[in-house]
């Protein structure tokens, strides 16, 4: 008889990927396991699980707008109440041993029946602050994996298991990929590399201040890899035209690659990127996202910069300081290594298989 297992999370890539990478594990550990994703009806994980290769059941859930204006909450009521319903005959046919939840909309939900039935569930919390859906589920729920420290102001600590954010794997061994990377993206290895990526949709702020720096950079024979993201992928090919120096694209599919020759990273502070930086150990400039719920990214960050791990330069601050920010780390050295050396102190690799070994304890 198979194993069951429902996990439920999405709204983001910050919790569909961990959420698909913890299914992988469960598939590679266990022969004859059945596992199924829950997630929004029109939100990227009715996309995203099919495509990995699980079947999926959508939720018609929204989160509550915080302008009590917003017409939508309205409707708030209703969505909510039909998808506990939904959530209950889900998790009664589907039976599941264990249940996981990895944030967003549908996670609470369906997490929430779970726990009625008393099946045993799990939380993977990405980010340094807590949304409200996981914050209330750690009341009823087993166990919550944490990627942070002092996660005992928003969780009860008795639950509470520090084991990161599941990564790609590719990622755990970029540092021995240099000399291909090198050859990869036709670099002069005698010369620095910047690395900026702003996500798959792009990260405006950061392509404009980064489209202001082109001129500057190239004079001082600083190599730049730019992911621009689809919004700002042909104003920038305009922009670097014929600069020898400067590669821009949409979307860097061999990330690997791209981490083993960067020297400076400037980036978002999503929570899997944060746990990306610091498995690759790389210093970096973090520009966090103003438009996330709860400000998140600027947490995320902050807990890097109070460790001296990382630079935080704000959004709304980035097109005037975002370019002296990096011409100063450029020039030093020691700062650099000081970056480097303290973001990788951070570092928590094999997330997915300690996380697993906690879920596998519940089935038992």
């Amino acid at each position: 008889m198979s194993v069951k297992v429902i996990i439920s999370g999405g709204g983001t890539g910050g919790h569909i990927f961990p959420a698909i990478s913890i299914a992988n594990e469960l598939k590679s550990r266990i022969k004859d396991i059945d596992i199924l994703f829950v997630g929004a009806k029109g939100r990227m994980e009715m996309e995203k699980v099919p495509k990995a290769g699980y079947p999926i059941k959508g939720l018609s859930i929204n989160g509550f707008q915080r302008n009590w204006r917003d017409t939508r909450n309205l409707s708030f009521p209703f969505k909510l109440l039909f998808s506990l319903l939904k959530s209950f005959f889900i998790v009664r046919k589907f039976k599941p041993a264990v249940v996981i939840g990895t944030g967003g909309y549908a996670s609470g939900p369906l997490l929430f029946v779970a726990s009625k039935l008393s099946i045993p569930a799990l939380i993977q919390e990405q980010n340094s602050f807590p949304g409200i859906t996981n914050k209330l589920l750690s009341k009823s729920v087993q166990k919550i994996c944490v990627a942070y420290e002092n996660m005992q102001r928003f969780f009860p600590e008795d639950k509470l298991l520090l084991l990161g954010n599941p990564i790609r794997k590719d990622l755990i061994d970029s540092s021995s990929k240099k000399a291909q990377g090198i050859k990869h993206f036709e670099l002069d290895e005698n010369k620095s590399v910047v690395l900026v990526i702003g996500g798959s949709l792009g990260a405006r702020t950061i392509n404009e201040s980064m489209a202001a720096l082109i001129d500057d950079l190239e004079s001082n024979d600083i190599q730049l890899i730019w992911q621009t993201g689809i919004s700002f992928e042909k104003e920038a090919l305009e922009l670097t035209d014929n600069k020898k120096n400067i590669q821009a694209s949409a979307f860097i599919y061999e990330m690997d690659l791209a981490y083993s020759v960067a020297d400076i990273i400037i980036s978002r502070a999503g929570a899997s990127t944060i746990s990306e930086l610091c498995l690759v150990g790389k210093p970096s400039i973090l520009v966090p996202s103003p438009n996330v719920s709860e400000d998140h990214q600027t947490k995320n960050a902050m807990a890097l910069v109070d460790k001296s791990a990382a630079i935080m330069v704000k959004d709304i601050e980035a097109k005037n300081d975002l370019g002296n920010t990096l011409r100063e780390l450029l020039k030093d050295n020691k700062k650099q290594e000081e970056l480097a050396k303290n973001i990788k102190k951070l570092a928590i690799v094999d997330s997915s298989k300690l996380i697993v070994d906690e879920v596998l304890k519940l089935i038992d």
